[in-house]
């Protein structure tokens, strides 16, 4: 199974159990994790900012922050929604300059996650 396998594979099925669809007889999901999570998807939805935008700024956060779960899925969903490489490479730019040379591992595992979007086919235009 692929990295990027696992990851999906690993997000659904925690997210599951931390929001609750829990087996029979265990209760999961507490309000305010249900509030946060939707305050979250909320946030990234097309505003003053269109989504690719947000989630690029996403992105260069999770960068920053070194948070290699969150670099997948930024870069998963700014692919979901057409952002190229080249648009994905500034941003990359962008998080180093920022967080500096301790983003470059992270950089590399999400050039690597972002190969595995590509190669599963994951959104569009992969120029320029």
């Amino acid at each position: 199974m692929s990295r990027y396998e696992q990851f999906q594979e690993f997000r659904s099925r925690l997210n599951d159990r931390i929001l609750g669809q829990q087996p029979a007889g265990r209760q999961g999901g507490t309000l305010v994790t249900k509030r946060f999570f939707s305050l979250d998807g909320q946030s990234y939805q097309r505003g003053a900012l269109d989504v690719p935008t947000k989630e690029l700024l996403g992105l260069v956060a999770s960068m920053v922050l070194r948070c290699d779960d969150c670099i997948a899925y930024h870069i998963d969903r700014c692919c979901a929604e057409g952002v190229t490489d080249a648009q994905l490479f500034e941003a990359f730019d962008i998080a180093l300059i920022v967080g500096g040379s301790i983003v470059i591992p992270h950089l590399r595992r999400a050039v690597e996650f972002l190969d595995e979007c590509r190669a599963k086919g994951v959104g569009g235009p992969v120029g320029g």
